[in-house]
């Protein structure tokens, strides 16, 4: 057996494996970015959820004095 024959073998074996991405082709790629989108819509829900809950002032005109006036609240954390 010749370094040529292995080198072909090892090529005959990347082809093998490689036959797997004409079976799945595009659908792992569409699976994943379905996801992500699945994914971003569920956490942005929980930051709506938890921004809802929160005692914090949003503008920063109404920032001074919050956490004193509003001690007897509970903050996330």
């Amino acid at each position: 057996m010749s370094s040529t024959d292995i080198f072909y073998a090892i090529g005959d074996l990347f082809q093998k494996f490689f036959l797997f991405y004409d079976v799945v082709g595009n659908y792992f790629n569409n699976a994943v970015i379905v996801l992500g989108f699945v994914g971003f819509a569920f956490w942005m829900n929980t930051q709506r959820k938890f921004n809802a809950a929160s005692n914090v002032p949003v503008e920063i005109k109404d920032n001074e004095g919050w956490y004193k006036e509003n001690a007897d609240k509970k903050q996330l954390k």
